[in-house]
């Protein structure tokens, strides 16, 4: 990508680039360089990126810029695998398209169905949610449909294929038209995407942002090799070091989120969890805590590894080691996002050593030592 294209330069009108400029986008990240021009060319997209590397911008301006030149209700629907996910790439939609008024109505569990059917009598422009949600919006909502839809995507598809969403996401192409403009993204290229890709895009354009397994090259990666039973006083000592940093805690289960939280707040650290056992409310509310910096540390399960674009996080932990390197990836990719720094730093007991070095294997980059 050459250093001096701005957005105005990838075809995107005046109003959206100015929208760019006041978020602080001043130059395309790789995917939107490559994505955007394709897209206002009216062609399908299938965009493999790396976590934080501004997807999300890569399908909302050439839809808000389509939307500009044809306004209509129920213009664009986005799907997402996680409620968080799904609000925050309406967030998005909503503070691009702040200038052209566009309207948008969030569908996913865990809120309240009578509001979301409140703002769908509003007839918003674009529908971003939960696959799940959706169709019980599309099957109970009187007056409700997605006959006029002209864009759907796919975000995090290799995801959104797994067997709790197969069932919701075909009832979903089914009711829409064959008439409309597609696009897939994910991180990885795996059979079940192909398998999809066949099914819903025409003749599609295809963007590689990222090699297969990789993790940013500003990711320092680092691992501490410890006894199982001391892991809560490494966790301790880590996270009392590096007292003044912003850090998620990745955990396996739901139920250690909540002890380890308890346990950090016990000894004076501002740490919260966030789980998917957790209210809507209660996880919405750690997330702006956190973000507001009223809480340092987010103790979380996989529910925050994925496409959760939070300012500043300047540590993850893995307390876990995950079971495969996309879940790896997912979760380092918290840190380090949108060229900045981070690091990386993995728990590993002994019982853990054979996933960690397998993962190590898959990514092709070796940790360094925890220097403490």
């Amino acid at each position: 990508m050459e250093e001096d294209k701005n957005f105005k330069d990838l075809g995107i009108c005046e109003q959206l680039a100015e929208a760019c400029d006041n978020l602080g986008w001043k130059i395309p990240t790789k995917i939107q360089a490559e994505a955007i021009p394709h897209a206002l060319e009216g062609k399908d997209l299938i965009g493999l990126a790396q976590t934080g590397s501004g997807k999300t911008g890569a399908f909302a301006l050439p839809i808000l810029q389509s939307l500009l030149e044809s306004p209509q209700a129920f213009f664009a629907c986005v799907l997402s695998p996680t409620r968080e996910l799904a609000i925050q790439i309406a967030e998005h939609f909503e503070a691009l398209g702040a200038c052209i008024g566009v309207k948008c109505a969030v569908l996913v569990g865990g809120i309240d169905r009578v509001q979301q059917t409140n703002n769908l009598a509003n007839r918003p422009h674009i529908i971003v949610g939960t696959p799940g949600r959706l169709v019980d919006h599309l099957s109970n909502t009187k007056g409700f449909s997605l006959r006029t839809l002209k864009y759907l995507v796919l975000d995090e598809a290799d995801r959104l294929l797994n067997e709790d969403f197969e069932k919701p996401i075909n009832e979903i192409l089914n009711v829409i038209p064959r008439e409309r403009r597609t696009y897939l993204f994910s991180a990885t290229m795996t059979s079940k995407v192909k398998k999809l890709q066949r099914a819903c895009l025409r003749n599609p354009v295809k963007i590689e942002a990222a090699s297969k397994y990789s993790t940013v090259d500003t990711l320092k990666q680092q691992f501490c090799l410890l006894p199982a039973k001391y892991k809560e006083c490494y966790l301790v000592y880590i996270l009392t070091e590096m007292s003044g940093c912003t850090s998620m805690v990745f955990t396996r289960t739901c139920d250690a989120t909540l002890f380890l939280a308890m346990m950090l707040r016990h000894l004076g650290l501002r740490a919260i969890p966030i789980n998917g056992k957790m209210t809507q409310s209660k996880r919405s509310g750690a997330l702006n805590q956190f973000k507001a910096g009223e809480c340092n540390i987010l103790i979380c399960t996989d529910v925050a590894s994925r496409g959760l674009d939070i300012e500043l996080v300047d540590m993850v932990i893995n307390y876990d080691i995950p079971t495969s390197y996309k879940l790896y990836n997912h979760r380092v990719g918290r840190t380090a996002r949108a060229g900045r720094s981070g690091v990386a730093v993995s728990l590993v007991n002994q019982y853990e050593w054979e996933w960690f070095v397998q993962i190590e294997n898959d990514i092709g980059r070796q940790h360094m030592p925890f220097v403490w």
